[in-house]
């Protein structure tokens, strides 16, 4: 597996070619602030004690306390952290929030532990990290496998530890513990945004054919959310591989059928395909919106879809970027594209800080202005440089940590 780190080092050694930052910036930034591994031993419900690794990158805090989501992941290490600590301090940036960048996780397969084991690994990890963790220092969130009630859980032991009653420590908390309104679709969302404010700049028409990889929390609501649009959804999977169908598919029924059969497969007037084929599919739109290394060296010539939206993080390599760029496939990158997530967690934040809490449709319309800006200034710097939007996304964050700095 190629290491995700290098890749976002790769890509920022391709910026700094193309507009000069100066040498001293530009080395701050290939290394994180810190990064933190710790053991959690956790009391198994068979009595045993098992220890797990957990850990917390903090990349850089110029723009404000570090944020970022903790993901619990049998792959999970520390380098796929750092690499995501690093997009979320350009994500913050292009977002134009004032939050620095970190990222958290377990080497851990949630689906294995029992719902009071998972319990005593989550304030574990708390526990070990409470003095580094707060709200004017560093904001976890949840990420792939962590959910609001984890999120709760490590809120509270926090506040257990420091007295801090806030709640500002954690975002993606349930909306009865001082979440926030409009945090489940928000990436998916924001995803939406930044596509329908850069479609016809980028060549789409007004009615697309989506191909979405992955039916968790980000690409199923994304696939709503363009299907309540007007869009098509034609092709969508899960871990385990994907259904198409050229009509497009009845997300409610696909839904209903995945929780009676474990799995998108055989469903019934589509035809099932693998995660491979998928991602070849010819199409309008393809999202991206599962893992890091997606598209590669080895697959990325086969892309037949118009453009991408990268809803998950890092899913296309340095070399396949540069195999896309080649054939004029444009790519809306994952620090403008996803930034929905972490502005809504931003607005969470904000709203347990002031003690308010505010309506769906404030946090929406909160979000749309921000994300078209993004979006435009990133589109503009790629026009400006005669590159593509990933760095253009790049110059934008790095010019206003560079100011700020």
């Amino acid at each position: 597996m190629q290491n995700p780190f290098q890749n976002g080092m790769t890509q920022l050694d391709k910026v700094a070619k193309i507009k000069d930052f100066g040498d001293e910036f530009i080395t701050r930034l290939r290394q994180p602030d810190r990064d933190i591994i710790i053991s959690i031993p956790v009391k198994m419900d068979d009595g045993s004690m098992k220890i797990f690794e957990g850990y917390r990158v903090e990349y850089n805090n110029t723009l404000g306390p570090y944020k970022g989501g903790i993901r619990y992941h049998q792959d999970t290490e520390i380098n796929e952290v750092k690499a995501l600590a690093f997009w979320m301090t350009l994500k913050c940036a292009v977002a134009g929030i004032p939050m620095g960048g970190g990222k958290g996780g377990i080497t851990v397969d949630p689906k294995e532990l029992s719902k009071i084991e998972l319990e005593r690994l989550s304030r574990g990890w708390v526990q070990k990290l409470s003095d580094v963790l707060g709200p004017k220092k560093d904001v976890p969130a949840p990420d792939v496998n962590t959910t609001p009630e984890i999120m709760a859980w490590m809120s509270d032991e926090y506040t257990k530890i420091t007295g801090d009653e806030t709640g500002a420590t954690f975002t993606g908390k349930p909306l009865d513990k001082g979440g926030s309104a409009g945090r489940g679709p928000a990436t998916g969302l924001g995803g939406f945004y930044v596509f329908d404010s850069l479609r016809t700049q980028i060549g789409l028409p007004d009615k697309c054919k989506v191909v979405v990889q992955g039916f968790g929390n980000v690409g199923s609501n994304a696939a709503q959310i363009f299907i309540e649009n007007g869009h098509t959804i034609i092709a969508i999977s899960d871990s385990k591989g994907g259904v198409y169908n050229e009509n497009g598919l009845d997300l409610e029924k696909l839904t209903e059928h995945k929780k009676k059969t474990g799995s998108l497969a055989d469903f019934e007037g589509s035809k099932n395909l693998t995660n491979e084929e998928l991602l070849e599919t010819e199409c309008d739109l393809l999202i991206p919106a599962a893992f890091e290394n997606q598209l590669t060296n080895t697959n990325a010539d086969k892309v037949r879809a118009k453009a991408i939206l990268e809803l998950a993080n890092g899913p296309i390599t340095p070399e396949a970027d540069e195999i896309l760029f080649k054939k004029s496939i444009p790519v809306v990158p994952d620090i403008l594209a996803n930034s929905g997530g972490v502005t809504v967690s931003y607005f969470e934040w904000d709203q347990n800080l002031k003690g308010e809490h505010w309506s769906e449709k404030e946090v929406f319309n909160k979000l749309l202005p921000m994300m078209n800006d993004a979006a435009q200034k990133t589109f503009k710097k790629a026009k400006e440089y005669s590159t593509d939007l990933r760095r253009g996304a790049f110059i934008v964050a790095l010019e206003r940590i560079q100011a700020k700095m």
